[in-house]
């Protein structure tokens, strides 16, 4: 997969995510993700439930359409990896 498959997935998989706050699974781990999307910008921060694991990124969007993926002090790597391997409950979600 290059990295521009690998970017489109991510961003498929990233759009499809609720809005808000939700509860998934994601390798065999309970989590809680918060997405706050704005014009131009999508923020994502979620926590393991009864762990430590942390996820956090920014994700710009300019008018030119380049995308710009700001890690919060991990691998865009691990990012990238959750966000396709995230599994959203229906029934957990809280719109906002």
């Amino acid at each position: 997969m290059t990295k521009a498959d690998e970017l489109s997935a991510f961003l498929d998989s990233l759009g499809k995510l609720p809005n808000g706050f939700s509860r998934g699974s994601y390798g065999g781990s309970a989590y809680g993700v918060t997405i706050d999307r704005s014009t131009g910008c999508t923020r994502l921060f979620t926590r393991e439930l009864g762990g430590r694991d942390i996820v956090s990124f920014n994700l710009y969007r300019t008018p030119a359409g380049e995308v710009h993926l700001r890690p919060c002090e991990m691998s865009s790597a691990k990012v990238i990896d959750f966000v396709r391997g995230f599994s959203a409950d229906s029934s957990g979600a809280i719109a906002k």
